[in-house]
């Protein structure tokens, strides 16, 4: 008898409140309906009336509210606003209650965006949660405009700030600065523990005082939070220091900025360090041109390594001639390498009071770029001499192609100048030869030598496990400090460089991915490579990156243009390096999943062969846009895998001319160890439909272990669709329970036929039927009919497309 008088206790005591506060509503609701032209409209329920009043006053009555029984509670829940909506959750789920369709339609009538079909929301709640607190970020939302949003007693970020998982900035790092403030600490601390992936998406260039911010805001959520995941999205003109500073701090390097506030979180240690230049300057070196003069060298520098080599290779003789002779005796008196050090010494920019190697030069530089006196103490007679800063190059106006050059004044010892110079001065050949000597640099395993040197000064922390670079063209400084960063990344779990223009650098990328993979811990298991170009064919690429990682897992990789050598104008390309690229077997490694997606031109299939035969592990295997020269070099890839992949589960082949290979196909549908195949607009049908067809039948239905088949843009049509039901037959022992049949010029006449099959032959449900794409618009009553039979068979995934409207689409591209 207790339950039932506490029940009766609950209620009464909200019939009370809802009396005591139903003048009061009653009031607010008829104001409106007086002064209303069209007259007075239906008067909201009584217990609506009273659920308002109680959402109103949740501040006192919350307690009472949270013991209400679960039919009362369930009418109230949609009156509540979205803080106290959020705070009765767990609850509503005691009680036997959802929130989902509340949040649901929240999202419907605040956000007003359709979540992509893609995506399958498992809570409302946190996507709802998660997107307010980006637009109450940004400022692109005003929560006094609803009630539902607006309570003075939370504060919208810190409330919804431990639903954030992913967080995206955008162009000029609008948020940074606002979460780095200190009325929000709370909300950077919820966000450091709750906070998984970063995204950066159009970045533009940004100011001093964003990028101090940027860089609190990443120690803070990187090295002190739980963000795994670094994406840069879309960025066509990068910012060489912002994109640095984003590396860096992603690889656990922290450095507090000039003037910056010290770390808390760090302790003593971080408080007493003296303040030291930001990353970009590290890396970069002091005043260093960031762009263009780094990008017209480049090619210049790396053209005369392979001259280098190649005269090496002919001649055999390891001495390179110097037209400059001062400068190298200068650096030979000084006891330097002119193959390790043609770096400027000040680029080591030291912060007072930090204490200096014994083996460096004791020499210092003056810390302010715009001081013409004398202030910088020189060094020591016996050391070598010290080059001046380089000064910042511009751009010329003019007509394209026009170069910049340095005073006349440079100083012939002012090595690291010169070197600069080599792509804008191109003067009887006298500075390519000089360029030579640095190219030795560009070999070297010391990252120094470009400028680049180690952040022993820097701290290390904690470090991302996933880095994502979508569209963001690198420049030679962004590359080289890429490749430095990666040579010890070794947190690093999957790395992925979309469309960056890596060009010649490509081949830096395998040397620190080599230099990686012999780091004890190393972590690195996903690799996605795809370019325009490359300077290596995609299959003498894939065979180098997988002797660099012998333990990778998943590799996908994709060129969508012919290999071309960088700069093909310049004389003496001699082509890659020669430890890049070799004849030697590749060893065993522990790839399981290989994607490859090749540009026009037939390709070598004893290369393709030789990377099969040393992925004895691999489950799944995808060829998009492959050309072999001929039906048996695509039978002879086929052989290599029933030979030496006995592990494959999934294979996958795209936009691939196959009319020719029917008999290769018939041999993959008799494989008893695959699952899933693909045969993704192959033109499988084009030839000799009516005999491939049966023999196709017959293969499958033999064929026990096939689970999976996709057949989109084959141009099955309705032939094809009644003959491949066939494969569902009483006599037939197949196992298939996923059909792909989308884009197959299917009519609403043959997919009813073929439901009439299915059922006639008292199949079970076989799983997933896809139609997408076919010309089901012709007749909506029939494909609604069949759809209707189907959906007793089998799960059926289909579209409203219009025909007609795409052929007018295509027609309109021709």
């Amino acid at each position: 008898m207790a339950a039932p008088e506490a029940w009766r206790a609950r209620s009464c005591w909200f019939c009370e409140v809802a009396a005591a506060t139903t003048m009061e509503a009653t009031s607010r609701e008829a104001a409106p309906a007086k002064s209303s032209a069209s007259g007075p409209s239906a008067p909201p329920a009584l217990f609506e009336l009273c659920g308002r009043a109680v959402s109103a006053h949740m501040g006192v009555l919350e307690s009472g509210v949270w013991a209400l029984p679960g039919p009362i509670l369930q009418s109230i829940l949609p009156l509540l606003n979205i803080y106290y909506l959020e705070r009765i959750e767990e609850t509503a789920l005691k009680k036997g209650l959802s929130t989902q369709a509340i949040w649901r339609r929240l999202w419907d009538e605040l956000m007003k965006t359709r979540p992509s079909s893609l995506e399958s929301v498992t809570c409302w709640r946190a996507k709802f949660m998660e997107a307010f607190f980006s637009h109450v970020l940004r400022g692109t939302i005003d929560v006094s405009s609803d009630r539902r949003l607006c309570d003075q007693r939370f504060s919208p970020l810190l409330h919804s700030s431990r639903h954030v998982r992913q967080l995206t900035i955008c162009n000029m790092l609008q948020g940074a600065t606002e979460l780095v403030a200190e009325p929000n600490r709370r909300v950077l601390e919820t966000l450091a523990s709750s906070l998984h992936t970063l995204k950066f998406r159009h970045l533009l260039f940004s100011d001093v005082a964003a990028q101090q911010s940027l860089r609190q805001l990443l120690h803070q959520l990187i090295h002190h939070g739980a963000v795994s995941q670094v994406s840069l999205y879309s960025w066509p003109v990068p910012e060489s220091a912002l994109f640095i500073l984003i590396l860096t701090m992603s690889a656990g390097f922290w450095q507090p900025g000039p003037g910056g506030p010290p770390c808390r979180l760090c302790g003593e240690a971080s408080r007493g360090r003296a303040p030291s230049r930001d990353e970009g300057s590290l890396l970069l070196g002091s005043r260093r041109p960031r762009r263009d003069a780094a990008e017209r060298c480049a090619a210049a520098l790396m053209a005369s390594r392979r001259k280098n080599e190649a005269k090496q290779t002919a001649r055999a003789a390891p001495a390179t001639r110097v037209t400059r002779r001062s400068t190298q005796e200068s650096l030979i008196a000084g006891g330097t390498d002119p193959k390790r050090d043609l770096h400027p010494p000040a680029t080591s920019y030291e912060a007072p009071g930090t204490k200096r190697p014994p083996s460096a030069p004791a020499t210092t530089s003056s810390a302010s770029a715009s001081s013409s006196t004398s202030s910088s103490k020189r060094a020591p007679a016996s050391s070598a001499p010290q080059p001046k800063p380089l000064k910042r190059f511009k751009r010329a106006a003019g007509k394209k192609g026009a170069r910049t050059r340095q005073g006349s004044g440079a100083e012939s010892e002012d090595l690291y100048d010169f070197v600069f110079i080599v792509a804008g001065e191109k003067e009887d050949g006298e500075e390519m030869e000089i360029g030579e000597v640095a190219c030795g640099a560009l070999d070297g395993s010391d990252p120094s030598c470009l400028g680049l040197p180690a952040l022993e000064a820097s701290q290390r922390f904690r470090s991302i496990s996933t880095l994502e670079l979508f569209t963001v063209p690198l420049s030679t400084e962004a590359a080289l400090t890429l490749c430095h960063l990666l040579s010890s990344w070794v947190s690093l779990e999957s790395l992925t460089l979309s469309y960056n223009g890596l060009g010649s650098n490509i081949f830096r990328l395998l040397d620190s991915l080599r230099a990686l993979s012999g780091q004890a811990g190393c972590r690195l298991r996903a690799l996605h490579l795809s370019d325009l170009f490359s300077p290596l064919p995609i299959l003498e690429l894939t065979r180098a990156i997988v002797r660099a990682l012998p333990l990778l897992r998943v590799l996908s990789i994709r060129v969508d243009h012919p290999s071309q050598r960088d700069n093909p104008a310049v004389p003496g390309n001699a082509g890659p390096p020669s430890h890049i690229i070799g004849d030697e077997e590749i060893p065993e490694n522990c790839l399981e999943q290989l994607e490859m997606g090749f540009p026009r031109g037939a390709q070598p299939a004893p290369l393709l062969c030789s990377v099969l035969k040393a992925s004895g592990s691999l489950q799944q295997l995808s060829l998009d846009s492959a050309t072999f020269a001929s039906p048996q070099d695509f039978g002879l890839v086929l052989q290599t895998l029933k030979e030496y992949n006995l592990a494959l589960k999934r294979l996958s082949f795209h936009d691939m001319n196959l009319a020719d290979c029917q008999s290769e196909v018939l041999f993959l549908l008799q494989n008893l160890t695959l699952q899933e195949i693909t045969f993704s607009f192959c033109r499988l049908f084009e030839k000799r439909p009516a005999q491939f067809l049966p023999e196709m039948v017959a293969a499958m239905k033999g064929n026990s272990t096939l689970k999976g088949l996709r057949l989109p843009g084959n141009r099955l049509g309705n032939a094809g669709l009644l003959a491949l039901a066939d494969v569902f037959s009483e006599d037939s022992s197949s196992s298939l329970c996923q059909l792909d049949i989308s884009s197959n010029c299917i009519k609403p006449d043959g997919l009813l036929e073929f439901a009439k099959r299915l059922e006639r032959w008292g199949r079970g449900a076989f799983g997933h039927l896809r139609l997408f794409q076919n010309w089901l618009d012709q007749d909506a009553v029939t494909a609604r009919e069949a759809i209707r039979r189907l959906r007793a068979t089998c799960h059926v995934v289909s579209d409203s497309w219009d025909s007609s409207q795409a052929f007018a689409d295509y027609v309109s591209t021709m």
